[in-house]
This record gives C-alpha cells, structure tokens and sequence, in this order.
C-alpha cells in the first residue's frame, strides 16, 4: 500500500486514517477532542523514517462521519480496533493527546492484547470540575464562523501561535470562509462522558508499559497524575518545559525524542 487515506466502514459511521504505509512498525496517533489526523504532522514526519504511522480521524472529527449517533467512548475505542482489523494489525503502540489519550488508555484496558505500549500527551482519567465542561461547551459553541480568512481566525483563537496555526490548518474551506471540521454539540456529547467520573479502575487494568508526556502549563490536575503513579509505580512521566496542552502543536521537537526513546522498547 502507498502512503495515503483509507476508511473503514462502521455500522453506523465511516472513519478515516492517514496510512504512511511501509513494512516497518506500526504506531498509531489518535488526536483530541475538535483536532483531525493531520495535526500530528511533525510527529509522523519524525516517526515515519522508522515506523509505519497511522493517524486517524476519530468519529464527529474531520473527513469521518460528522453527525454519527454514537459518540460513546466505548464507539471511540471500537473504532480503533476496527482500523487495526482493517489494516490486519494484531497490536501496536498507541499514542493519544488529550481525549485521544483517554481513548488509547480505555483501548488498552479493555482491549490489553492489542496495546503493545500507551503514551498519553496532556491525557488523564477524567472527571473534574462540571463548570469546566461548561466552559469548554460555551468555548465551542462561541466560535463566531464562518471565519473570513485565515488571519481572522489566529485573530480570535490568540495564545501560542505555534499553536494557533495548527488548529488553523484543520479548518475547511467553503465558498463563505473557513469552518471546523466538526459541530459544536457532537463535541460536547463526545466530550461529557469523558467529564462524568475519573476511571481508575480503567488506568489500574492497563498493562502495556506506559509514557505520561505533560505540558509544564498543561491542564491535567497535578493530584490525578499523582494517583495515576500511585496505583502503577511503573508508569513513566515526562514534562516538557514551557508547553501548554497542545504541546504537540507547540513543541514537536521536545515530544518526539520522547515518543522514540519509548517506542524502541
């Protein structure tokens, strides 16, 4: 197969992935919540001279279908499986940012013979503050779209720019300006069961060796990646210095010696 897009077709939803093809380890990257395949862009361009990398565009997000019925993450995790089905992958490293990491930490707990190793970027075990959940929903749901261009876009989202030019490079074109690639009430249905309860019996159930990559100014809270330690001794914790949640976005070049240190076993 040659680098490119493939799809698996679900019972109630088609999901896309970005395929770097190869007869080399396989590694797969699941984004967060509202991102797209391509955003982890110089992570494969760093991870492709020595893996085959498989990017994918989960349910509500991207070129996968927008409005699907599920999003449960239960649909999130059997997504995963499905591609791996699909490309005749029996197991592999996964690696997830925010809720992606969420879903690669359940994919592995629930599914452990298919999770060689686990890296969760800016990830926790959920739960928190509902006025949090609140905020994100009003955040989403405020986007004043269609934006006119690109410059008003990195106008409104502010912060890192680094940053800001990758949330921008996932918006579609239209004849009437750029919009995202998902609806703002998917996201909040996908989002709120990740927000009902911290799943500590999911994290102590994993197997797979395990990386916590955080942001310096991140936004997992301190006390739960202390629990997440606490309750598996052997988990590996990594900050990089100066990131926030989108670290990679931010810093790219921080991130990937990680990811290769850790996926060389």
């Amino acid at each position: 197969m040659t680098d490119g897009w493939g799809r698996v077709e679900r019972p109630d939803a088609e999901i896309w992935y970005l395929d770097t093809a190869g007869d080399l380890p396989v590694v797969v990257l699941l984004h967060g919540l509202a991102g797209y395949a391509l955003e982890w862009g110089a992570t494969i361009a760093a991870l492709r001279t020595d893996h085959r990398v498989i990017s994918i565009e989960q349910r509500g997000h991207g070129s996968s279908t927008r409005r699907p019925a599920d999003v449960s993450l239960t649909a999130y995790v059997e997504d995963v499986v499905a591609v791996l089905d699909d490309l005749d992958v029996r197991q592999a490293p996964v690696v997830g940012q925010s809720m992606g990491g969420h879903v690669a930490m359940l994919l592995a707990a629930r599914h452990p013979q298919r999770v060689s190793r686990l890296v969760m970027v800016e990830a926790g075990l959920g739960g928190g503050d509902p006025g949090d959940l609140e905020g994100l929903a009003a955040w989403l749901r405020g986007w004043p779209v269609p934006f006119a261009d690109r410059d008003a876009f990195l106008a409104f989202f502010g912060g890192s720019r680094s940053v800001a030019e990758g949330w921008a490079d996932g918006l579609e074109e239209r004849v009437d300006g750029l919009w995202p690639q998902w609806d703002a009430d998917v996201m909040v249905r996908a989002i709120s069961e990740v927000a009902d309860h911290e799943y500590l019996d999911e994290w102590s159930a994993v197997h797979a060796p395990t990386l916590l990559v955080r942001g310096e100014h991140g936004s997992v809270p301190e006390r739960q990646v202390e629990s997440m330690c606490a309750l598996r001794p052997a988990t590996e914790l990594a900050v990089v210095a100066g990131a926030g949640h989108d670290l990679h976005l931010e810093a790219p070049e921080a991130l990937s010696p990680l990811l290769t240190r850790f996926l060389s076993g």
